[in-house]
């Protein structure tokens, strides 16, 4: 294989995954070493590594051998794996657990790699402590209900929540409130929720439609 010239597409592809090596050591933690690689040139193939404490590895280093193994194979189309999982080990003979993605540019051809590597000498309970909330860890809300209608269910729930703790908010405004807090989280815009929020609220359909659109107004 001989390197390949980039265009100026494929450089803005392959950059692009540099968030995704941030990314992946954030999430993965210490134990994964993440590496970008560039076909541009095979004796500094690597663009952006994290955690490459496990290999020694920094921008600038040469593409592995397997690595070049790989690509040559994927090249001449005598592999489809498009992501091998292999062992493997370090210059210090310790072992690591790999995979080596090919990324593909507009046109198709591969343009780079992402590899990842677990050092498998990593503490057991080191690992599980990355993979547990800390005390400063804050639990973000978010639904993964597998329809609308669970969704609507779920953002109605907590409007209401919130809006009948508030002592503020009187009672004959409630509603309004409630409509309103789900109108800013874009709930009004799935399908049939109209209906759904009034047979929650019993009220009229025709009321949820007067308050959305004297809130409209306001906006």
């Amino acid at each position: 294989m001989e390197p390949i010239i980039l265009t100026e597409n494929e450089k803005a592809i392959l950059n692009s995954y540099i968030g995704a090596v941030d990314g992946l050591a954030a999430y993965l933690g210490e134990s994964y070493e993440i590496v970008l690689h560039s076909l541009e040139s095979f004796e500094h193939s690597v663009i952006a590594v994290r955690n490459g404490f496990h290999t020694g590895r920094k921008i600038g280093s040469p593409m592995t051998d397997f690595a070049l193994s790989m690509m040559e194979k994927l090249t001449n189309g005598e592999t489809e794996n498009m992501h091998p999982v292999y062992f493997s080990k370090n210059k210090l003979g310790e072992p690591l657990k790999s995979t080596t993605i090919a990324l593909r540019g507009d046109t198709g051809r591969i343009i780079g790699m992402l590899c990842m590597n677990l050092y498998l000498g990593t503490p057991f309970l080191h690992i599980v402590s990355e993979m547990l909330p800390q005390e400063s860890s804050v639990f973000s809300p978010e639904n993964f209900d597998e329809g609308p209608v669970l969704t609507i269910e779920q953002e109605l729930e907590n409007a209401k929540a919130v809006v009948m703790n508030n002592q503020a908010i009187l009672p004959s405004l409630r509603n309004k409130e409630i409509i309103r807090q789900l109108q800013s989280r874009h709930v009004f815009e799935i399908k049939n929720s109209v209906e759904q929020v009034a047979q929650a609220l019993d009220i009229s359909i025709n009321t949820v439609y007067f308050h959305l659109r004297n809130l409209s107004k306001k906006d």
